[in-house]
Parts: structure tokens; sequence; C-alpha cells
């Protein structure tokens, strides 16, 4: 496989994270077998586990274990590992051979990950339900969720001004929202996370409203300036960004000003507390 050609993508089942990874030109996915292994067995090592009844399948000379492939897969200490992964027919070869009260629930969950991507290509509403789906699940209420969707379409609006004022590179476009986030809030996007205690976790998802608030303010007032002065190249859009951002800087300062705190905490949306894990590559 080629995971130049291949996605990403953290799909949620029962609240554990289960690293899945889309095949454009096959249309399939590739799943993380140690994930699922540790979801089955609830054991406190699925890495040995799955190490054990690999070689025990081995020697049974089971297909799937034979014809399973390895990734570099991101792990919750930032590294990439080997990992292997599975296709969802043969992870349900995989599933048999683990006794688990999870494995039917594994089961129905994998049978409508097979057919997600392709319904979502057909009708793409069914992306953005899911992922007002998975918002809510996770606890956000609904005030914050038409916002936080809201954001992500005038997100890409000022993306596009951008792209029309000759910025094409991608660093190029996380030096302007940092500019943006410094202005208004005193940090880049990576000293913001840093501050909230979080790692891969989206910066937008741990806000509070009224943090979303200025955020879409200050990238709101940048693009609207940016397509009426048509600034040209990344050191004239950096100027814009900086009077962007500044416009939620004001805003921030005056709200403060009239409650007496501040705005801007270290708390985290989710409550995400890290601990060291020894991991080791598969």
């Amino acid at each position: 496989m080629n995971q130049d050609k291949m996605h990403l993508i953290n799909k949620i089942f029962n609240n554990e994270t289960i690293r899945t990874v889309w095949d454009k030109e096959q249309e399939k996915y590739f799943i993380s077998i140690v994930d699922l292994v540790g979801v089955l067995s609830e054991s406190d090592n699925p890495h040995n586990y799955w190490k054990v009844l690999k070689h025990r399948l081995k020697k049974e000379g089971n297909e799937s274990v034979t014809n399973c492939n390895q990734l570099k897969l991101k792990a919750k200490d930032g590294k990439y590992y080997n990992t292997d992964v599975v296709d969802i027919e043969g992870m349900f070869r995989i599933i048999e051979s683990i006794p688990s009260k999870n494995a039917e629930p594994v089961k129905q969950w994998l049978a409508k990950l097979g057919s997600e991507r392709i319904d979502e290509t057909f009708d793409p509403s069914l992306s953005l339900q899911r992922a007002i789906d998975l918002y809510r699940q996770k606890g956000y209420d609904e005030a914050w969720i038409s916002k936080r969707i809201k954001g992500i379409q005038e997100r890409k609006g000022l993306t596009d001004v951008w792209k029309e004022n000759g910025i094409t590179e991608g660093y190029e476009y996380a030096i302007l929202t940092n500019e943006i986030y410094k202005s208004w809030s005193g940090m880049t996007a990576k000293e913001y996370k840093e501050f909230k205690g979080l790692r891969k976790e989206s910066l937008r998802d741990n806000m509070d409203s009224i943090e979303v608030t200025l955020a879409d303010l200050g990238e709101e007032a940048t693009k609207r300036l940016a397509a009426k002065k048509k600034p040209q190249g990344l050191k004239e859009n950096i100027k814009i960004a900086k009077i962007g951002g500044n416009v939620a800087s004001v805003a921030r300062e005056t709200l403060e000003t009239e409650l007496g705190e501040k705005i801007i905490t270290q708390d985290n949306k989710l409550n995400y507390e890290y601990k060291k894990e020894n991991l080791i590559e598969s």
C-alpha cells in the first residue's frame, strides 16, 4: 500500500479511538488491529495481547494475519509507529478469535463503517450530520455546535480570500492564522493548545463559546479587510491579519474589563488528562 494515497481518520467506538485509514484507490478502510483488539479484549496491554494472538493465528495458518499489512500510524505520544492494519473483512475473522462481550457491537460498527464513505460521496450532508452527532455524543450543546459548524464554513471563506491574494503554501496559511491568534489572544495556535494542555485535539473544539466567538471575529475581520484592500503576498497579508486579530483583541479587552475576569483560561472543553505510556513498535 502506498501510504501517500491514504487518509487517516480517527473513528470513535464507545468513546475509544480506533485509528482507521481510508484507501481512496481501493475504496476501503484499513483498521488498526491493536486498537480493536484493545476494545475487544479490554486488556491493559493490547500490544502484547495482539502479539500472542498473532503468533497463534499464524501457526493455525489464518490468512487474516498472513495478509496483514503495516502502516505508520500516529500514537498517543505523537510519534509514528509501524502498526498492523487489516481491512474490514479480515477484521471480522480476527474478531471470531477473541471471546468478548463487545464482539457483536463491534461487528455492527464495522459493517456500518464500510458503507459510510461511499454514502458521503453521494450525499456530503451525511458527513456534516455525523460531525454534529459526534459533537453531541461528546457533550457539546446545540448553540456551541451551531457556532462551530458556521465557523468552519467562514474559515473556508477566509482561506479562499487569502488564495486570491497570492497565498498558496500551507505554511503561509499557518503563519497568517498565528498572526490573528497572537493579536487577540497573545499566543500562537500552538502556544494556545499547550496553554490548555492539548496535544493533537482541535483547539477550537476546546474553547468555550466566548473564545470561539473571538476567534471567529478575528478571522471574519481579516477576511473582510483582505477582500477589500486586496493585499498581495505574505508580507502584506500579515499586516492585515494583525489588524483583523486586533479587532477581536479590542472586543476581548472590553468584555474582560466589564466582567472583571479573564476570558482565556487553561480549561479545555473535555477536561483531557494525559498520562505517559510506554508504547512499543508492532
